[in-house]
């Protein structure tokens, strides 16, 4: 078997079998296979695709590339949630105590941030003494008797993703269906979950721009899931404008807090309980979607939910005083007010711009080994819809450096006005069992 014929053979549009897809995984894995016959065959597959089966089996080379996690100790039914990014996107925070408080076990595996802001890691990580290092002993034991833990991904999870992911960023396949939806999935099946619940954004600040190639990487993600034997939901949500009001990360943390008692935004708030929702009935806590709704928004009304937060926080390390006291959070010295230059209605927030704004300002990495300022972000103080006056404070921009200029320029761009009140966002696209 030859590199060079496969490659050819995806290139007339033919259907690779499941152990050539092995030969080409293993062998750029292993050094065996060079960058440039790797970077042809990916050219082949943005061009050609690939078939349900190929799509599977590729997402099954890169979990048998590295280590599986092992989580049979663990006691029910495991479930686990994935977003596809976005700007403001802090609802893993409020999912994991938020499930957990029914009793259902969430051993979640998340990433750093690479971009606007920090992953779900790095916005913990703004927590003092927050431990996203556990060992499975540990972390096992946590989900056995608190339903709950958080880990970062383990370096040898999934390698051949990681390595073929990078060859794709500087080749112009990064938006591949095929390649985007084997990514996400083999990771979450490496992590050893039951069930998945998938969080696929579309809009300005996700990577899906248009609703129908969000849904076309819903159903081809929920396809994999299963035929690989794992129950999967995709949800296709807005991420037109920034979630919520806040974006960065300790102040991403902040609002988790708001969320969890029952003040949170209506887009979030609604985004939120809808995946939590779907997770408590592949969990097995309820058999449809309605009754969990309900009782999810009693939770979250009820502000009940946050002392779940407090416990997660204590049992990893942290200091859970931050949830009554959120100011012990990291804070910015500058805070700088982006005012509006013309009256109406807000009718588009650019998230993608807001997102960049926060990168401006400390809260994202540009390289891997960028150091976030946990302190920077944006506040939201206007969204789409809100009626807005010359003058009117559209974001505050929180940042240690003493430049932000640019990004109050960037900020400012992000908004654009309308004399009629625009029609309300949808929130919720479509959902794919």
């Amino acid at each position: 078997m030859r590199a060079v014929d496969l490659i050819q053979k995806k290139k007339r549009g033919e259907v690779l079998t499941k152990d050539e897809i092995d030969f080409l995984v293993q062998g750029y894995v292993n050094d065996e296979i060079p960058d440039y016959q790797m970077s042809a065959f990916l050219m082949a597959v943005y061009f050609q695709g690939m078939n349900k089966r190929e799509t599977a089996d590729l997402t099954l080379a890169f979990v048998n590339s590295g280590d599986q996690n092992d989580l049979s100790a663990i006691q029910g039914i495991k479930v686990d949630k994935h977003s596809s990014g976005g700007v403001g996107d802090k609802l893993s925070l409020v999912i994991i105590p938020l499930v957990a408080s029914l009793g259902i076990p969430v051993a979640k595996m998340s990433g750093r941030g690479l971009g606007h802001t920090g992953g779900t890691i790095d916005k913990l990580e703004s927590i003092e003494g927050f431990q996203t290092v556990l060992d499975p002993e540990t972390f096992i034991q946590n989900v056995n008797t608190y339903k709950m833990a958080i880990v970062g991904q383990s370096s040898n999870l999934t390698p051949a993703d990681k390595k073929i992911y990078a060859l794709r960023d500087v080749t112009a396949t990064v938006d591949s269906i095929p390649l985007i939806a084997s990514s996400i999935m083999s990771k979450k099946i490496a992590s050893g979950a039951d069930c998945i619940v998938l969080d696929v954004k579309v809009g300005s600040g996700a990577f899906m721009k248009s609703v129908d190639q969000a849904i076309e990487l819903a159903e081809t993600m929920v396809e994999i899931g299963k035929s690989l034997n794992r129950k999967t939901i995709a949800v296709v949500t807005d991420m037109s404008q920034p979630l919520g009001h806040e974006v960065g990360n300790a102040n991403e943390v902040k609002e988790t807090i708001e969320i969890l008692r029952g003040k949170g935004a209506e887009d979030e708030t609604t985004v939120v309980l809808t995946l939590a929702s779907y997770m408590a009935v592949l969990g097995g806590a309820f058999n449809n979607f309605d009754s969990a709704y309900l009782k999810l928004s009693q939770i979250l009304k009820a502000g009940s939910a946050v002392e779940k937060f407090k416990e997660l926080i204590r049992i990893q390390g942290g200091n859970p005083e931050v949830v009554d006291a959120p100011h012990k959070l990291p804070q910015s010295k500058y805070h700088i007010e982006v005012k509006a230059s013309e009256s109406g209605y807000v009718s588009a927030i650019d998230a993608e711009s807001i997102g960049i704004t926060a990168m401006l300002l400390g809260a994202g990495r540009e390289k891997k080994e960028d150091q976030i300022d946990f302190s920077a972000g944006v506040t939201m103080v206007k969204k789409v819809g809100d009626d807005v006056n010359t003058g009117d404070v559209l974001c505050v921009l929180h940042t240690n450096r003493k430049t932000w200029e640019e990004a109050s320029e960037v900020c400012r761009k992000a908004y654009s006005f309308t004399n009629a009140k625009p029609k309300p966002i949808t929130y919720i696209y479509k959902v794919i069992r």
